[in-house]
């Protein structure tokens, strides 16, 4: 049976608070005016963020100091 894509993304980012906290943070970029990575019209940053990290162009990624980081 297939996964739904929250199951998958979970699964690609290692948990579901990891992927909750690459998407706050990616949604945080977007509103200070960050351009999304792929070309749209949408307008909803959540789905934004959402489809950046589906089509793997955003990755979790630990930094030493901070904790977590957002690898673009």
């Amino acid at each position: 049976m297939e996964d739904s894509l929250p199951k998958v993304l979970v699964k690609q980012v290692g948990g579901s608070f990891r992927l909750t906290a690459l998407l706050q943070k990616r949604v945080r970029e977007l509103v200070r005016g960050q351009k999304p990575l792929y070309e749209t019209r949408e307008r909803n940053y959540i789905k934004i963020a959402s489809e950046e990290l589906d089509r793997g162009l955003i990755e979790l990624a630990p930094e030493e100091d901070q904790g977590m980081n957002v690898t673009l």
